[in-house]
């Protein structure tokens, strides 16, 4: 069992002999740093600074000065509801009541600007009830404090703010004690006992983040490289648990394995190593700090032998604090396959820069999504106003990670990559936003899309209905289960092809990226790697990290962890996953949008390459096939229209059971079922008019090629005789 109480190591000073073992694995190196590590990492941290990732001492005392005022407002709150429920003033003034913070506030990696992330802790006698009521009441009584709202239906209950110009998200957690001291330690594991499951979800937040500090051998070093990991991450469209792709806090725990693997070394080595290990790491199987603690409490933790939906997890990361849960559940075959190649670019980055070829601002260069690809959906989320319009976004976001995963059950397509940037309707494209129930643009309107890449196949046709169909059906329903949807508030998925893009984006933003292929189209075909050319989606595939040759046989036997899932590949067909859904090639219903207006409603014309136009309304389907040099692609669209009341009421026995929209605490729903490719009730909504409207658009092949770097897209299920978790 780990011993948790082991001490710190500081500095990156000691002999490797007294190097205690860290994590799972001993350590792959305890080199000590050479001067031009050092040098490196210099020029390292100067090179972050124009990216403010580093807060002046003075912006960091207002955040301390906000954190006490929050913690004084908690005591008095505490107080005065407990004076209220008829406690004596003399044993109300003892109960306390404090904040924890947690994420990359205490880690201490936030960037200038950035929220804090923070838990109110209270004794027993207080409710979650006062909390929302009182304590949310009270909170908008402060001056400093604006946009202040609750949203007590989340899956981790939270209410969100503004004090004094910092954004702060701040949870709630009740222990089952009488007082809580300023002292208070939460790494106690028998705190949790007879706990509900939202507080122990709401202190899983700050257990964690205490457990990866007093997991890495040098918090500085630690600090500095995840500064760097999250902005590569950030800048290269990678960074976002909803959407599928790593959160905070699974960069954090992958850059503290990296430290445990070379505990005495600086920053810019461990960046380096950082893409050297998990470049090559046997995804899936899974990245834990230590060994999963000995605890039952009755909580449900991440245990593929018990757990049958803990197999399909693709790239597995484990909290270290019980319960442990996988931090990555969310990610699906195509964020997958996104992250590998950009993990293998990184490696190939940093070589050069630690080779001296390049400099560390290389790094941080961020690749071009929309000349990657040919086509694309592009989701327009609208609404009448700003306060709407944030909810409607949040709830969006939240849900486009189903339609991912309803897209890669297609067989045609190979990757669906969902840029995680939201962008806002350009004042020069107002034209192609959807239009309120006066006829008039909608006044806000943002928008995501999802680069698509299908095989390659000549007179391809592809359907697409189901699945655009169920993820806007899902997402309708959803807002009106939770009673959000509102007058005004609409979301509509349309095909658009690369050239259509200017009526959507900044025309600027795209010269922009032109740029960025054409640079790195160059460079890639001068250096030798992987040429663009010769990948028809208009840009490079990254060369396979494994063509370099390196001395990595320590590395190899070194990651080998007690716990793994099977590996990826290991029967031969991790390259699609099995599936009965058949393909109908002559089913013409493809792109759905829902929105609250009234059925028989024509939509938008949109216009396409060359001579070919769609015309989407109503019982009318236009169909035209362009043919370019390449592959041909026939894709099946449609919009259809689902109606709701002018208030937004809907029936309620439509509505998904709360059970399909909390995610489960193991495994978020979605997951692919190996025999018949089932999804989630949540996400596989019929359409509730039971009749789309179809209409049908021919396109050209996107990009044909598959990313060389990620042979096995999808991992196949673990059986649980391979899996080991003592």
């Amino acid at each position: 069992m780990w011993n948790s109480e082991r001490s710190q190591s500081n500095g990156g000073g000691g002999s490797g002999s007294a190097t205690k073992t860290l994590g799972m694995t001993s350590a792959i190196s305890t080199a000590e740093p050479k001067p031009e590590d050092i040098q490196k990492t210099k020029e390292l941290e100067k090179s972050l600074e124009p990216f403010n990732v580093f807060e002046a001492e003075e912006e960091l005392n207002h955040r301390m000065e906000i954190l006490a005022k929050l913690n004084t407002l908690v005591k008095q709150w505490v107080r005065d509801v407990s004076i209220s429920k008829n406690m004596p003033e003399a044993m109300a003034e003892k109960l306390g009541g404090k904040i924890y913070t947690f994420g990359s506030y205490r880690l201490g990696v936030h960037h200038k600007g950035a929220d804090i992330d923070a838990l109110c802790v209270a004794p027993r006698n207080i409710e979650r009830a006062d909390y929302f009521g009182s304590f949310f009441e009270l909170l908008k009584q402060q001056p400093e404090v604006t946009e202040c709202r609750a949203v007590e239906e989340a899956f981790v209950p939270v209410i969100k703010m503004n004090f004094d110009g910092i954004e702060i998200d701040l949870l709630f957690a009740r222990l089952a004690l009488k007082e809580i001291p300023d002292n208070f330690d939460l790494r106690d594991d028998m705190l949790l006992k007879n706990l509900d499951q939202k507080s122990v979800r709401s202190l899983n937040g700050c257990r964690v983040t205490d457990e990866i500090l007093r997991l890495v051998p040098n918090i500085d070093n630690f600090r500095l490289a995840l500064r760097t990991i999250k902005l590569w991450a950030k800048r290269h469209g990678i960074y976002s648990n909803s959407l599928g792709y790593f959160g905070g806090v699974s960069w954090a725990m992958l850059v503290a394995r990296t430290c445990q693997l070379y505990p005495n070394a600086v920053a810019a080595t461990l960046v380096h190593k950082f893409f050297l290990v998990f470049s090559r790491w046997k995804w899936p199987q899974p990245v834990l700090l230590k060994q999963p603690d000995n605890v039952n409490l009755g909580f449900q933790v991440w245990d593929p032998r018990v757990n049958v939906q803990d197999r399909f997890h693709l790239m597995p990361i484990i909290t270290p604090a019980y319960p442990q849960q996988n931090s990555t559940f969310n990610v699906s075959s195509s964020t997958r396959k996104v992250m590998l190649m950009e993990f293998n670019r990184g490696m190939q980055i940093t070589d050069d820069i630690m080779m001296g070829k390049q400099m560390w601002e290389k790094l941080f260069e961020a690749p071009s999504f929309f000349y990657r690809y040919r086509h694309f959906i592009v989701l327009l989320v609208t609404s009448s106003n700003a306060d709407d319009h944030l909810e409607w976004c949040g709830l969006v976001e939240s849900k486009i990670r189903y339609l991912i995963q309803n897209l890669e059950r297609n067989q045609h397509i190979n990757l669906a990559h969902v840029n995680p940037k939201c962008y806002e309707q350009h004042e020069q494209n107002s034209a192609t936003t959807l239009n309120g129930a006066d006829g008039k643009p909608t006044p806000f309107c943002s928008l995501w899309f999802i680069g698509l890449e299908f095989e390659r196949s000549e007179n391809l046709n592809v359907d697409l209905t189901e699945s655009i169909q169920s993820f806007t059906d899902s997402v309708h329903k959803h807002a009106v289960h939770i009673k959000l949807l509102k007058d005004g508030m609409k979301i509509e998925a349309r095909h658009v092809r690369r050239k259509q893009l200017t009526q959507y984006l900044d025309p600027n933003l795209l010269k922009r990226e032109r740029k960025i292929s054409d640079s790195y189209t160059q460079s890639s075909s001068s250096g030798g790697t992987a040429s663009a050319s010769g990948n028809s989606n208009g840009s490079a595939s990254p060369a396979d990290a494994g063509s370099r040759k390196r001395k990595s046989s320590d590395l190899a036997s070194s990651l080998t962890s007690p716990v793994a899932a099977s590996p990826a590949g290991s029967n031969g067909s991790a390259s699609k996953k099995r599936r009965n859904d058949s393909f109908d090639g002559a089913s013409n219903s493809s792109f759905c949008s829902t929105t609250s207006t009234t059925p028989g409603q024509t939509t938008e014309t949109q216009s396409m390459e060359g001579n070919e136009t769609t015309t989407t309304t109503t019982n009318t389907a236009v169909s035209n096939t362009a043919t370019v040099p390449g592959d041909t692609v026939t894709l099946s669209t449609s919009s259809a229209t689902s109606s709701s009341p002018a208030n937004g009421e809907r029936d309620e026995s439509a509505a998904p059971s709360s059970s399909a929209e909390e995610p489960p605490s193991s495994a978020e729903g979605g997951m692919l079922d190996d025999e018949s490719c089932s999804f989630d009730p949540a996400t596989a909504a019929s359409n509730p008019n039971g009749n789309p409207h179809n209409s049908t658009t021919n396109s050209n092949s996107g990009s044909g090629s598959n990313d060389s770097s990620n042979g096995n897209s999808s991992a196949p299920a673990a059986s649980a005789a391979e899996v080991a978790c003592s």
